[in-house]
């Protein structure tokens, strides 16, 4: 998806003086507009029917009422593909971060995080690429090094993966953006955005966790 001159929001937050902060933090951002709110799941779906065509990402709070961000994440994926979602939470633990990013969310932040890492992840995502935070990466992947352990299976690449895509796949799960991946071969971002795309479809996954887990499992980090 091409993205308009300003990254267009849809904050989804059931405390209003969350959604004000959120607001007042990204108000001076360049290239950041907050476009719409909600203070649940539902009311966020609503918005996203009458108005996706004009919205880039969806911020999500996980713990709201009549509809949580975990349901949220899930619906929106299914209705509106092309939608990016980013979850901005206090939840650290692993079950909420794994389970949202199973749901299909492309970011993980807390709430805790300052003006810069927020809007660097708001930036990323909206963008097509992922932005987990430290704490959130660590929690994925020790999630998956533990599947991995209580799941013994052979440690050898069995589809058609070439050298270059296996040198790709083992960036994108040592946390590499798609530019700094472009910038440490030498090829250009459109490249590694179609060896992404390719990996996604040899390996039948379908997003960057699907990746990190094969490339745990096959101890290519």
């Amino acid at each position: 998806m091409t993205l308009r001159r300003n990254v267009s929001i849809l904050i989804v937050d059931d405390h209003q003086i969350i959604r004000d902060g959120i607001k007042a933090l990204l108000n001076r951002a360049d290239g950041i507009h907050i476009t719409a709110e909600a203070a649940n799941g539902f009311e966020a779906l609503e918005i996203l029917e009458a108005r996706h065509q004009d919205l880039d990402l969806v911020v999500m709070d996980i713990k709201m009422p009549e509809m949580d961000g975990i349901v949220a994440t899930h619906q929106i994926r299914e209705k509106f593909p092309d939608m990016k979602v980013l979850a901005l939470t206090m939840h650290d633990d692993e079950a909420h971060i794994v389970k949202m990013l199973q749901e299909g969310a492309a970011g993980y932040v807390l709430k805790t995080t300052g003006k810069a890492e927020l809007t660097e992840a708001i930036r990323r995502v909206a963008a097509g690429e992922t932005y987990f935070d430290r704490q959130a990466s660590e929690k994925i992947l020790q999630f998956f090094y533990k599947g991995e352990k209580n799941n013994q299976k052979s440690h050898f690449i069995d589809t058609d993966l070439t050298s270059r895509e296996v040198e790709v796949l083992k960036l994108i799960a040592e946390e590499y953006t798609n530019p700094e991946i472009a910038e440490k071969l030498f090829l250009s971002p459109r490249t590694i955005d179609t060896h992404r795309r390719n990996l996604l479809q040899k390996l039948h996954v379908k997003n960057t966790a699907g990746l990190v887990k094969y490339a745990l499992k096959h101890h290519l980090v």
